[in-house]
C-alpha cells in the first residue's frame, strides 16, 4: 500500500462551512491524481465515473450533447464504446465493463416503458465500485448506496408512493428495503445510522435536510479513515468533501427547491422496475 506523506500533509483543511475552496473536483484530476500510483488512480477513477454514467444517459439520447468535463472519459470515446455495443463487438478492457453490459441492456430496452435506465445504470455503477478491492472505497459505496435507498424509500411512504420501483441495486440490505412492510425495513439492528437518518427524513426543510444528510456522511468518513493518517483513504475522502463542499458553495435555495420537485416527481413514478435490473 502506498503512503503519501507530504501529499496529504498539504493538503488543506476542510469543512462544511467552507465558501471558497483552493482545490476543485476538477483540478484534483490534474494536481494530485497524478500523484497516485497506478493502483490508487483507479480507486479515484472510481469517483469519477459518476459523471461518466450521467455523461453517458445524454449521448444515448443525443450524440451531440454537451457533457461534463469532470468524467473519465471524452464524449468520442463514450460514443465509441455506444458504437462498439450496437455493432456487437467484444468488451474493450480500457473501460469498466459495466457501461456495455448497461448499453447492451439499454439498447434492448426500446419502447419497454417500465425501463427506468437511471435506476439500472446506478446499480450497475454501485455493484462494479463495491466490488473494488479497497475495503473503505467499497463501504463508502455501499453506505452511500444505503443511504440514498433509505431516504428513497422513507420519502416514497411519506408520500404514499410505492417503494420498489425507487430501491436501487441487489445487495440484502437493498431487497430489505424494497420488500418489507417493517417501520425500519427489519435493518434497523444492521446499519446504526437508521434512526439518524428517519430523523433526517421527517424534516420539512430542504436545505436543512440536505446539509443533515452531507454531515451524516461526512461524520462517517472520518470515521471510517480515523487510523489512517497518510493513505489513498484519507485522499479519497478528501476528494469526496470537495464535491460536497462545491455542490453547497453553488446550491441555492430555488435550485434546491427545483431538486426536491424533481425527485417527488421521479418518486411519483410508479412504473416497475424489472426483476431482473433491480
Amino acid at each position: 500500500m502506498s503512503t503519501y506523506y507530504c501529499l496529504v500533509a498539504g493538503l488543506p483543511d476542510l469543512t462544511l462551512e467552507d465558501g471558497k475552496l483552493s482545490y476543485t473536483v476538477t483540478n484534483f484530476k490534474t494536481e494530485i491524481y497524478p500523484e497516485l500510483s497506478e493502483e490508487d488512480r483507479k480507486l479515484m477513477d472510481l469517483f469519477y465515473l459518476q459523471f461518466d454514467n450521467a455523461n453517458l444517459l445524454k449521448l444515448l439520447k443525443d450524440k451531440d450533447a454537451a457533457i461534463d468535463s469532470r468524467g473519465n472519459f471524452s464524449a468520442d470515446e463514450l460514443n465509441a464504446i455506444i458504437t462498439s455495443v450496437k455493432d456487437g463487438d467484444a468488451w474493450d478492457k480500457t473501460y469498466p465493463s459495466y457501461l456495455f453490459d448497461f448499453i447492451s441492456a439499454y439498447l434492448q430496452s426500446s419502447g419497454d416503458e417500465t425501463f427506468l435506465p437511471e435506476n439500472m445504470l446506478a446499480a450497475y455503477y454501485y455493484d462494479y465500485a463495491m466490488n473494488c478491492d479497497n475495503q473503505f472505497v467499497s463501504s463508502w459505496f455501499e453506505f452511500n448506496l444505503n443511504v440514498n435507498n433509505l431516504l428513497s424509500a422513507l420519502t416514497a411512504r411519506k408520500y404514499k408512493i410505492e417503494v420498489a420501483p425507487n430501491i436501487v441495486g441487489n445487495t440484502e440490505v437493498s431487497e430489505a428495503i424494497r420488500t418489507s412492510n417493517a417501520r425500519d425495513f427489519g435493518i434497523s439492528g444492521t446499519l446504526e445510522y437508521f434512526e439518524q437518518l428517519l430523523r433526517i427524513s421527517e424534516t420539512d426543510e430542504l436545505v436543512d435536510r440536505e446539509r443533515k444528510i452531507d454531515l451524516l456522511k461526512w461524520n462517517w468518513m472520518e470515521d471510517a479513515v480515523f487510523f489512517n493518517y497518510f493513505t489513498v483513504e484519507r485522499i479519497f475522502v478528501f476528494l469526496l468533501r470537495l464535491e460536497m463542499i462545491e455542490r453547497w458553495i453553488s446550491l441555492d435555495k430555488e435550485k434546491g427547491s427545483e431538486l426536491f420537485r424533481k425527485m417527488i416527481d421521479s418518486l411519483k413514478n410508479e412504473v416497475q422496475i424489472p426483476a431482473e435490473f433491480r
